[in-house]
């Protein structure tokens, strides 16, 4: 692929833990944010932005170049960041594992600054209940509905 391209790909990222169970503790969690926030930063034409989450799950806000195929890099953050967990405080046991899968959802850079305060502030979203389910989804919908509706700034 050439190098010569501008682009502007702007992701949001997110997938949870095994089960959804509550295994991004605090220690787990900076860990976990420290190695894929450190895996973008020298992955050539990613740029990090955001990363956030809550005690299931991971968001990243990213920006990437058009030579990176989302789901590599994906499978990259998830396996990466597991593995890390586990060799650094697993003590021989799996601290941290993932759910097949993950949602991806393209932006504009219009809403670069929102996405990146949602990201950062999922704790708080979560909480008050106003998250955003296009942000939050992993998963196809069914055949037979609609797609969710563009959320607001």
């Amino acid at each position: 692929m050439s190098r010569n391209y501008y682009s502007e790909i702007n992701l949001h990222l997110v997938w949870h833990t095994k089960t959804d169970a509550p295994l991004l503790t605090p220690d787990v969690e900076t860990i976990t944010y420290a190695w894929i926030r450190q895996k973008l930063v020298h992955t050539p034409g990613a740029y990090v932005h955001q990363i956030g989450g809550t005690e299931n799950h991971v968001h990243v806000c990213v920006t990437v170049a058009p030579t990176i195929p989302i789901s590599d890099l994906v499978g990259q953050l998830k396996g990466g960041s597991a593995h890390e967990v586990n060799q650094t405080i697993g003590l021989r046991s799996k601290r941290l594992q993932w759910q097949t899968g993950y949602g991806v959802v393209s932006f504009g850079t219009r809403d670069l600054a929102w996405v990146k305060v949602y990201v950062r502030d999922q704790r708080k979203h979560h909480g008050a209940g106003t998250t955003h389910d296009r942000l939050e989804r992993t998963v196809q919908q069914d055949k037979g509905s609609k797609p969710p509706p563009r959320e607001p700034p």
